[in-house]
């Protein structure tokens, strides 16, 4: 009787263990260091304490370093290998990593990208993208500045990653806009528009170094008509020490 009475409480220590157990919705962003990431933290968390009761968990991870791309691959190929893993958002910091990353995992739970897509020809990968418009964005931008400059001049374009498909579109929508051509990769004076020596500077998401990179080409290029800045670096580095 004794043996049965201990049986019968593992078992029923199991099914609490598994009923306790939940279904993971799995989101990896770029970095735990940028501060853009932390709304969406928060509201995971919110979530989370507005449905206790639900069969699902909202679990936000990510590299420590914005700049650590491998190691975001890492974290995805380990999350894909969770049982309780039922579904994933990712901002790939590198575009093509995590295009590979998904490729060799083949995962059969949905897959979303979201701030930052994959490349077109891997868009396959993934059911959905959330996030802005990058080639738009980097329109708008272009846009502006133009307003600002009609007749051109020399100009700095300030990016993150170089893998970083977001912020690749940003660029191109703004070149696109600026030049009234499409594709180019480089500014030489299509549209009256030079990129200087040194650009784009790719900050690696760090805003410290996008702001260096700032005061480092002013000092070298007094004349220079615009900075054409794809992202928050440098409002997350110090903009105080910009004049």
């Amino acid at each position: 009787m004794r043996k049965l009475l201990l049986l019968g409480v593992a078992v029923l220590a199991l099914s609490a263990g598994q009923a306790l157990a939940k279904k993971q919705l799995v989101i990896v962003v770029k970095g735990l260091d940028n501060p853009f990431f932390e709304a969406i933290n928060q509201g995971c968390q919110k979530w989370n304490k507005e449905n206790p009761d639900s069969e699902y968990e909202c679990f936000y991870t990510g590299p420590a370093s914005t700049s650590d791309e491998a190691g975001e691959a890492q974290i995805v190929q380990d999350m894909l290998g969770k049982a309780d893993t039922v579904a994933i958002a990712i901002s790939p910091s590198n575009a093509k990593l995590i295009a590979q990353t998904l490729k060799t995992a083949n995962p059969t739970i949905p897959v979303m990208t979201l701030d930052a897509d994959l490349a077109t020809e891997d868009s396959a990968l993934r059911k959905t993208y959330l996030g802005t418009d990058n080639y738009l964005m980097g329109a708008r931008i272009g846009e502006y500045i133009k307003k600002a400059m009609p007749n051109g001049g020399k100009i700095c374009t300030i990016e993150g990653n170089p893998g970083a498909d977001n912020i690749l579109r940003r660029a191109q929508g703004m070149r696109d806009t600026l030049t009234g051509q499409k594709g180019l990769a480089e500014l030489k004076g299509e549209g009256g528009w030079t990129e200087v020596a040194g650009c784009p500077v790719f900050t690696n998401d760090d805003g410290a170094k996008g702001v260096q990179a700032m005061t480092d080409i002013l000092a070298a290029n007094p004349d220079l008509s615009a900075f054409g800045i794809m992202g928050g670096w440098p409002l997350f580095g110090a903009p105080a020490a910009l004049p």
